[in-house]
């Protein structure tokens, strides 16, 4: 299967893009078109999907969001044009914090899914995403304690930068005694309600 693929973008709609690789066109969609231009070289990690009737490239900025959408599709009657589009219109932290906090309603906001579905992906899902990003070893966030460092240590993997993860562990230090786990589903909430400008 093809990992991914580097190259420059010749062409791109709302929804895909057409990557000239070695004089080859790749042509795939991708969830994050608003954020290229083209003559630039990019890397999109992607997968290949073959069905009897179809066969399409899905591209991701990175490989942590190709694994998310590889698991919203392992969900029964969620396809990869529905798991695209959830991507494209709430991004990866969003889905994760809906999932991990068990919020139906959120996630029925979003394209394509019902309250059946919604419903399906927490029961398959949650619990199982939090922990795919977590590394051992030396960590920047070792002078918190273990479990806010591992959980800081997940979601810095998951794409949060520096500033963010202080104000989350500053945040999660007022809640001792917590699993790794509900420590990721508490960053990942106040990080929902800041990019939704609410209060924290």
């Amino acid at each position: 299967m093809i990992a991914f693929i580097t190259g420059t973008v010749v062409s791109y709609t709302t929804d895909s893009v057409v990557l000239d690789h070695n004089g080859m066109g790749w042509q795939i969609s991708y969830p994050h078109c608003d954020a290229i231009r083209l003559n630039q070289e990019i890397r999109i990690y992607t997968y290949m999907h073959i069905s009897e009737n179809d066969m399409a490239l899905y591209g991701f900025e990175s490989d942590e969001e190709k694994q998310l959408f590889l698991r919203l599709i392992s969900v029964k009657g969620l396809g990869p044009k529905t798991a695209m589009n959830m991507l494209a219109r709430a991004g990866s932290s969003s889905i994760i914090s809906a999932i991990e906090s068990g919020d139906v309603t959120a996630l029925k906001k979003m394209p394509g899914i019902g309250a059946k579905s919604a419903s399906q992906i927490v029961l398959d899902l949650k619990g199982k995403l939090v922990t795919t990003g977590i590394q051992t070893g030396q960590k920047a966030t070792s002078n918190y304690p273990q479990e806010i460092a591992d959980a800081l240590e997940g979601l810095k993997n998951l794409g949060y930068k520096g500033n963010e993860l202080n104000s989350v562990g500053n945040m999660l230090l007022e809640k001792p005694g917590l699993t790794v786990g509900e420590y990721v589903r508490l960053g990942l909430q106040y990080m929902s309600r800041l990019q939704k400008g609410g209060k924290s």
